[in-house]
């Protein structure tokens, strides 16, 4: 159960959220093509960690 702030709507709150969400799906849908250059980096580090 969620506790309830008086004075909020909840239709105002489910809107805000879908939007929070949609926002959140578009900056991982544009950090996509960085993906591969991150892992690969991550190994390259973790490779060179090591003796």
């Amino acid at each position: 159960m969620s506790a309830r702030v008086g004075g909020r709507n909840r239709a105002i709150a489910w809107i805000a959220g879908f939007f929070c969400v949609c926002v959140v799906a578009v900056l991982l849908w544009l950090a996509q093509p960085a993906g591969p250059a991150l892992v690969q980096l991550i190994g390259d580090g973790l490779r060179n960690s090591m003796p």
